[in-house]
C-alpha cells in the first residue's frame, strides 16, 4: 500500500456530525491526542508538586491544586481533541443536557459526594493528617478524593467514608485548631492515708512528664469518699494527634504513681467487704 492509498484510507468519512465529516484519520488521532495529553498533564503535575513540596507548602493546599489542575487539564484536552477532529462543541449540547438530567435522577449520591469533596478541599474543615472520630471509627485522614475520604483507623484498617457523610453528620476533629487534648487519671488510696500528701504526689507524677503542658497546669481534685478508698483525680493537658498518645501518657503517670506511693508508704485501695454476724454461733456435737 503506497502513500496515496494510505491517504485515501485515512480520508475516508466514517460519520458526519453537524455537517462536519469525521474521517478515519480523525478517529485514529483521538487516542494519540489523549495519550499525549495525559502524559504531559502528569509531567506538569509532578513538577508542580515537587516545587510546592520543596517550598514546604501545606499538603492540603498541594492536594487541592492538584485536583484543580487535573480538572482544567482534562477540559483543555477534551476541547483540543474535538477541535482537531473538526467536531463542534455545540454538537454535544443536546447530549450534555440529557446526561445532566440522567445524573440528576440516577446519580444524586455521586454528585452529592463529588460536590462535598470539593467543599472539603476548599473550606478545609478536614485536612490530611487530622485525627477524626466518625461514629464508632477513629483514625487519621490519609487522602481526600472527590468521592470519598480515606481514613486509616487506629487498628491499621483503611476506611473509605463518603464525603457527604463527613459534611452532614457530626464529626469530631481532634486536630482542627490545635493538637491540645485533655485527659485524666483516677486513683483510690486506702482510708487513713494523708490526703494532702497523696494529692501532692499525684501532682508530682503528672508534672514530671515532659509531654504534659504546664499552662494550663495539671489539677488534682479530691473526688469522693468511696466505698473502699479515698478517690483522687488528676486532670491535665498534652499535645497529642492520636488517642494512643493519651493512653501512653496515662500509663506513664500510673507507673510513676506506683513508685511514689511505694516510696511514701501510700497503699492503693482494693475492694473490701466486711461481714457482720448477728447472734451467737452454736456448735453441736454429734
Amino acid at each position: 500500500m503506497d502513500y496515496t492509498q494510505i491517504k485515501e484510507l485515512l480520508s475516508y468519512t466514517v460519520l458526519t456530525v453537524s455537517g462536519q465529516a469525521i474521517t478515519l484519520g480523525n478517529i485514529l488521532l483521538i487516542p494519540v491526542i489523549l495519550l499525549m495529553g495525559i502524559i504531559l498533564t502528569r509531567w506538569f503535575a509532578k513538577i508542580l508538586t515537587k516545587r510546592l513540596t520543596s517550598n514546604k507548602t501545606d499538603p492540603n493546599i498541594i492536594h487541592l491544586l492538584q485536583r484543580v489542575f487535573y480538572v482544567i487539564a482534562m477540559a483543555i484536552i477534551l476541547i483540543t481533541t474535538l477541535d482537531l477532529i473538526n467536531v463542534p462543541i455545540t454538537a454535544f449540547a443536546f447530549l450534555s443536557g440529557a446526561i445532566a438530567i440522567g445524573f440528576g435522577f440516577g446519580a444524586q449520591n455521586i454528585i452529592n459526594n463529588f460536590i462535598s469533596g470539593w467543599i472539603l478541599m476548599w473550606e478545609r474543615p478536614i485536612r490530611i493528617g487530622d485525627f477524626l472520630e466518625v461514629e464508632d471509627a477513629k483514625g487519621v485522614v490519609e487522602e481526600i478524593n472527590t468521592r470519598s475520604t480515606r481514613i486509616r483507623r487506629v487498628d491499621g484498617v483503611h476506611l473509605l467514608i463518603p464525603n457527604s457523610k463527613l459534611l452532614e453528620n457530626t464529626v469530631v476533629n481532634w486536630t482542627l485548631v490545635d493538637s491540645m487534648v485533655r485527659t485524666s487519671v483516677t486513683v483510690g488510696v486506702a482510708y487513713g492515708s494523708p490526703a494532702r500528701k497523696v494529692a501532692a504526689l499525684i501532682l508530682q507524677a503528672a508534672s514530671e512528664q515532659s509531654d504534659v503542658i504546664t499552662n494550663p497546669k495539671p489539677i488534682v481534685t479530691f473526688e469522693d469518699f468511696g466505698d473502699n478508698a479515698l478517690m483522687f483525680e488528676v486532670t491535665f493537658w498534652l499535645n497529642s494527634s492520636a488517642e494512643s498518645g493519651l493512653r501512653v501518657m496515662r500509663s506513664n503517670i500510673r507507673f510513676r504513681l506506683e513508685a511514689l506511693f511505694e516510696q511514701n508508704d501510700i497503699i492503693v485501695a482494693y475492694p473490701q467487704r466486711d461481714i457482720h454476724i448477728d447472734g451467737a454461733l452454736k456448735i453441736t456435737k454429734s
